[in-house]
């Protein structure tokens, strides 16, 4: 699935989505028609969520790589879509920046007099261009003729989900944004320690006029954000910008959506307004008299105290560069197979995006603008990618923002939790440790080759994603057990793990979130189920099965 989407929906020839396109592309109708002319249901599991990856022993597990085939081998090498990304913002310097995009954090909203420039603090969107965050940075601080400033506040939490496979490539991707600053005369700071003791200094030592942000709806970011506040200077406005979403979180719905069907109609609506072309970020006429300090990033990543055994993976790397480069290979490839193909794991059909995406080293809106732009040829599957990339990759945004509970069977619907309850004590077939499902241990070989696909390459193919986390609440002594395990290897094994997409994708699986009632059932009372024959029926289990197990397991 793309972008750590677990989920699928029927679309139909009216869709609206479809339909907002059309609006704003200025799409003839008949076009959206010829999208959909065959189109009966684009996805197998309607209104469905996709599960959380899993894990493995990582010395054991064979490294196998999402290998591109030679067909986008030759496709990639052309390099097109980076060419054609430049003119397009070239093409919009005069795209304005629409203020609903923000919200202020601060009282203060007017830089003061004899400040030396305005800051843009990087977190969730760590790219320069197509980022509305230093967008409307570079725009605070042409107005005041003040340099432009960026930083990152680089934390290593003391976890087992602090991993070299994430801050690799989280650091990779922050050196290329290091260098395209200095090409821009945009000075970057890589600031050690937490964004509240390290930041407020930073600013106040700077005369810095004003700090803007991006957005996430996690508790540790906003718990950031809320520390900051409290430490900056009441005199600098602190400015928050979604830069991730599409639709700004806080204005596609000011409230707890329920499913897909109650944001879908919000977000659509809104896509002709919040759906454009971005300008682009450009050298940046006013210099710093102070300079940043040049990164030595191989030195910083050697010293962070993470976990080293899960290292690296081969086939993502990192970067703006790297992810468009994908996103290339997408259109160009694969994108024609996905509405018929996704839920198919032995099928190159996926986008691959998430991981570029998690780290906002690629913009989703671009990814949705391009797509439509130049995959018009692959018909309805333009229309199920964007269904997943907008509307139920930003539904996991409104259920974290707006459920404090969004990582606790506490966060499950009332219906969701009574009949948790009501099965807890249910006899298990089979019962396994957090350990033993870590290193696969366990007599489904299906279960296992997911897990080692995800502890190998860092990425499980959404379609066992479900699978994989259901199993888990069958096999552990309880729900709290089970999405627990869930999570834990989910954000420590996949790159695009510790996000939205991954704590909702446990929560669908494990505790129905954004699903409904099913068929009553031990153990998983009226929680939706899945099964190894279910799997069987859907592709073929016996390859995939050989592709990632050991040959000695």
């Amino acid at each position: 699935m793309p972008h750590c989407i677990w989920s699928s929906l029927i679309l139909h020839k009216t869709h609206p989505i479809l339909i907002a396109l059309a609006r704003r592309s200025q799409t003839p109708f008949p076009l959206l028609s010829c999208w959909t002319k065959s189109l009966v249901t684009v996805a197998s599991m309607s209104d469905k969520k996709r599960k959380s990856p899993s894990a493995a022993n990582s010395r054991a597990a064979k490294q196998q790589k999402l290998n591109p085939t030679k067909e986008e081998k030759n496709v990639k090498a052309s390099g097109w879509l980076l060419g054609h990304l430049k003119q397009m913002r070239k093409d919009n310097w005069e795209m304005k920046f629409n203020k609903k995009r923000l919200r202020f954090i601060s009282d203060t909203q007017k830089i003061k007099q004899g400040s030396e420039g305005v800051l843009y603090w990087m977190s969730r969107d760590q790219r320069v261009q197509d980022n509305w965050a230093l967008i409307h940075a570079q725009k605070l601080a042409l107005k005041e003729n003040l340099p432009l400033h960026v930083c990152f506040c680089l934390f290593v939490p003391k976890s087992e989900l602090s991993t070299l496979r994430h801050y690799s490539f989280m650091l990779k991707g922050l050196e290329e944004v290091e260098k395209q600053c200095k090409t821009l005369d945009i000075q970057f700071h890589l600031l050690l320690g937490a964004a509240g003791k390290v930041l407020p200094g930073f600013v106040s030592d700077r005369k810095l006029g004003a700090v803007v942000t991006d957005f996430s709806p996690l508790r540790e970011s906003l718990q950031n954000l809320e520390d900051v506040k409290k430490q900056l200077s009441t005199d600098v406005p602190l400015i928050q910008v979604d830069a991730h979403n599409i639709v700004p979180c806080w204005v596609a719905s000011p409230k707890l959506e329920y499913a897909a069907r109650t944001i879908r109609g919000k977000i659509t609506k809104q896509l002709p307004e919040f759906l454009t072309d971005f300008p682009p970020v450009n050298k940046h006429p006013h210099t710093a008299t102070r300079t940043a300090k040049p990164v030595d990033w191989e030195k910083t990543l050697a010293s962070l105290n993470v976990d080293r055994a899960v290292g690296e993976t081969e086939w993502a790397q990192p970067g703006a560069r790297e992810g468009t480069a994908m996103l290339e290979s997408f259109i160009d490839v694969r994108l024609k197979l996905f509405d018929s193909h996704r839920n198919d794991p032995n099928a190159v059909a996926l986008s691959q995006l998430s991981p570029w995406i998690r780290f906002g080293q690629i913009s989703a809106q671009r990814v949705a603008l391009q797509t439509q732009q130049s995959g018009r040829k692959a018909g309805v599957s333009v229309a199920s990618f964007i269904e997943e990339l907008v509307v139920r990759r930003e539904l996991t945004d409104n259920f974290c923002f707006y459920n404090k509970n969004y990582d606790s069977v506490k966060g499950a619907y009332e219906w969701a939790q009574k009949t948790l309850k009501d099965h807890a004590k249910d006899k298990r077939e089979y019962i396994y440790t957090r350990e033993q499902l870590e290193k696969a241990k366990t007599h489904d070989k299906l279960w296992n080759a997911a897990q080692y696909q995800m502890v190998s390459e860092g990425k499980m193919h959404g379609f066992l994603r479900m699978y994989w986390a259901k199993k888990i609440l069958e096999w552990t002594t309880s729900p709290e057990e089970a999405l627990s395990v869930a999570l834990y290897l989910n954000d420590r094994y996949e790159l695009d793990g510790q996000d939205p997409n991954g704590f909702v994708g446990c929560m669908w699986s494990i505790c129905g979130t954004h699903d409904q009632g099913w068929k009553e059932r031990e153990v998983f009372g009226k929680i939706r189920y899945m099964n190894y024959k279910g799997c069987l029926r859907k592709f073929n289990v016996a390859n995939f099965e050989r592709k990632y197990l050991p040959k000695n397991l």
